[in-house]
């Protein structure tokens, strides 16, 4: 129950070529406590409620819950979220032995483009892509409860 991941801006759209599948996401927040902050998202046909424990001091790893629900259930909890709902496309690249989701954001954070490596353990070498960028793991302004109180828009 513990995710760890790393996070990098996207330098280019060159990932599009590359992605096995995309996947339109709209998700919103219960709680945006960064002790325990709680999702709704709709992926797709699926939908999901996670709950997300404080990050390391890395940044890489915390504790994460999800389970599967009803996407009527998450349509109904999305509207009962938190303001700044995010929408997105989320496009999977597979890259030598990483599947890397790459994040295309929309709306008041059209233009960003964040790409997540999900690791065994926080010093697990992996190879990056080209057209992966500069790391943001661990800041805060990236990660998608802050988005949505702080859209790329604003910055």
């Amino acid at each position: 129950m513990i995710e760890i991941e790393r996070k990098f801006l996207v330098e280019n759209d060159n990932f599009k070529h590359e992605a096995i599948r995309a996947l339109k996401m709209t998700q919103g927040y219960l709680s945006k406590d960064p002790k325990r902050t709680v999702r709704i998202r709709i992926s797709g046909e699926q939908a999901f409620i996670t709950v997300k424990g404080e990050a390391s001091k890395s940044g890489a790893s915390r504790f994460e819950w999800e389970k599967s629900i009803q996407v009527k259930e998450a349509q109904h909890l999305i509207t009962m979220c938190l303001d700044g709902v995010i929408n997105k496309i989320r496009h999977y690249v597979q890259y030598e032995n990483h599947l890397f989701e790459v994040d295309e954001f929309l709306d008041d954070n059209h233009g960003l483009i964040v790409a997540e490596v999900e690791l065994a353990n926080e010093n697990e070498d992996f190879k990056c892509p080209e057209w992966l960028g500069k790391e943001v793991t661990g800041k805060k302004k990236y990660y998608n409860s802050q988005l949505s109180q702080n859209p790329f828009r604003r910055w």
